[in-house]
């Protein structure tokens, strides 16, 4: 991800306020919006503290790999290690900075003009306007009618989105274990049972607001067996596609090792190496935020099902439990294995499940 900060002061020492903003590196949309207002302070301080909020809103995200762009020449170079942090009041926020930073894997620090910076340069003068009204999300409608509601234990507050992710049922390619990304294979037999008994386990919830499926075949087979049964349509989101796999569709674990044994060998272990031809788990990382992010607008605060393929789900996994890549290769996840992951609108996470197949039997 990209993140741009930005802080000012009026006065230098006076008012002062920070802006920061977290975008998707490939598309370039915005993935978070940050400010506040920090009482009186120099512009340094304003700008350190916009860098700390940029980096955490980041993490808070799932970022692996950031790229921090800022008009501040002092805090690039300071950051970047070229220049030593004499002043007494700049080294304890380098060092908040650094201990968020030491999060990423990777994290490089860029000085840009500031007509390259204006969205964060915005959001500093806007909390510099706003005269220290914190900022902090709106609670749904129906948390502040019901006064009542207590805060999760984590701290989180609001009511939570809650999605429940099911694994498609069995193919023929899943029976011998080979790769199956974007080749669309039906449900075998055991495959349609095994959806209809996750069905049958899924429509005695109640309040299940949405029934969202992969668009291909073997996850939409799954996903209408529950929507007929609680009288939902299927919806289709292009976001919860599996792994392109590419030249490796097709083939087993071993196969796909004696094709291309050098990139198979590291792919294993480097969320951004990519199959020949195919998509690397850092993409999937990204177009998977971006799905949970369309969802959670459309359906804030319900229950949603979603009906996907394993990497799609253990990346929506690992982005609730804030943790990093290796949880891909670590993780197992059954067919028509159930989990349960809920998103609060205040950015907190909780997992409550995890590939449950009790319903098999």
């Amino acid at each position: 991800m990209i993140v741009e900060a930005d802080g000012g002061s009026r006065g230098n020492p006076g008012p002062a306020g920070y802006g920061a903003v977290v975008r998707d590196r490939l598309s370039g949309e915005t993935l978070a919006e940050r400010k506040g207002f920090i009482g009186v302070a120099t512009n340094n301080v304003a700008e350190y503290q916009g860098l700390i909020a940029g980096l955490r809103a980041a993490r808070e995200l799932g970022a692996e790999v950031v790229d921090v762009r800022m008009d501040s020449k002092l805090v690039v170079e300071q950051m970047s290690g070229r220049w030593k942090i004499k002043h007494p009041s700049m080294q304890p926020l380098a060092r908040e900075a650094q201990e968020v930073a030491r999060g990423f894997a990777k994290i490089t620090y860029e000085w840009i003009p500031r007509e390259r910076n204006k969205q964060a340069d915005r959001l500093a003068n806007e909390a510099m306007d706003g005269e220290g009204r914190p900022e902090r999300a709106e609670e749904p409608a129906e948390a502040k009618a019901e006064g009542d509601k207590q805060p999760h234990w984590s701290g989180a507050v609001g009511e939570p989105t809650r999605i429940i992710l099911l694994r498609h049922g069995q193919t023929k390619l899943s029976v011998d274990r080979r790769y199956s990304g974007r080749g669309d294979h039906p449900l075998t037999d055991l495959g349609l049972e095994q959806a209809e008994k996750a069905a049958a386990r899924l429509s005695k919830l109640d309040g299940i607001a949405a029934v969202i499926s992969s668009p291909l075949q073997r996850a939409h087979q799954t996903a209408q067996k529950l929507a007929d049964k609680i009288g939902l349509e299927v919806v289709t989101h292009q976001g919860l596609i599996e792994t392109d796999f590419g030249t490796w569709e097709g083939l087993t674990f071993a196969e796909a090792s004696a094709q291309d044994p050098e990139v198979h060998r590291r792919w294993l272990g480097d969320t951004s190496i990519t199959p020949p031809n195919g998509e690397s788990f850092d993409q999937v990382h990204a177009r998977v935020r971006r799905a949970r992010t369309d969802i959670i607008s459309k359906y804030g605060g319900k229950t949603v099902v979603l009906v996907s393929h394993v990497t799609p789900i253990k990346t929506m996994l690992r982005q609730a439990l804030d943790v990093g890549p290796q949880f891909l290769f670590r993780m197992h996840l059954d067919l028509t294995g159930v989990s349960i992951a809920e998103f609060y609108p205040d950015g907190h996470a909780s997992v409550k499940l995890i590939n449950d197949t009790s319903h098999l039997g």
